[in-house]
């Protein structure tokens, strides 16, 4: 038991997230399920700028621990439950970027609807309600909102991404941040131009 090449994957999307800013070096997580059922995720109380391969936890189908000396991130139900909610999908990204969680300690909901790039690649933002850190509430609350989204704020938390690869969850979080950062200097300048109905229509059914 290695999985050398998927453990490397989920590292080094760690490690991305830490050097685009999008996180702190001890928050945050990232895991991956392969087409087997098994799933890799970081593990807790490492350094997520420089994280290595050999740190990232392997559970098996039955959700068995076959790292027992790497200890699971306190979020990893969370992963559990979202996989379990989401068939389709095989990676989740969950961070603190500044501007996603600025929107995630008040009562502003961001929208995808300014640009086209926006709503193409994260669809509606969902919002999802705060509870505890690492509690089953939290997980079967975000599993709860993302059966129907791919992108959401996590209410005084941060924010969490899923996606079929590494990849697309990574750039939904990137993208997400970009959108926040966009939407909070429209509020600034008072001035926000959304997309009509119809054209939303028209992105959504890209998809």
């Amino acid at each position: 038991m290695t999985f050398k090449n998927e453990r490397k994957a989920v590292a080094k999307t760690m490690r991305r997230l830490y050097k685009q800013r999008l996180t702190t070096s001890s928050g945050g997580n990232v895991s991956m399920r392969n087409s087997d059922g098994y799933v890799f995720i970081t593990a807790s109380q490492t350094d997520k700028s420089c994280i290595k391969w050999k740190e990232i936890i392997v559970f098996n189908p039955k959700g068995e621990n076959l790292t027992p000396e790497l200890k699971p991130s306190m979020e990893f139900e969370m992963h559990q439950e979202i996989y379990k909610a989401r068939k389709d999908v095989f990676a989740i990204v969950h961070a603190h970027p500044v501007y996603a969680s600025t929107f995630a300690v008040t009562d502003i909901k961001p929208i995808s609807s300014m640009t086209g790039e926006a709503r193409f690649v994260l669809g509606e933002i969902a919002m999802v309600d705060y509870k505890l850190m690492g509690t089953e509430d939290l997980a079967t609350n975000c599993a709860s909102v993302l059966k129907n989204a791919d992108a959401a704020i996590m209410k005084n938390h941060g924010a969490i991404c899923i996606g079929k690869s590494l990849f697309q969850a990574f750039d939904r979080m990137e993208v997400l941040e970009f959108t926040c950062q966009m939407y909070f200097n429209t509020l600034l300048l008072k001035n926000c131009k959304q997309l009509e109905e119809a054209e939303l229509k028209r992105i959504d059914d890209l998809k």
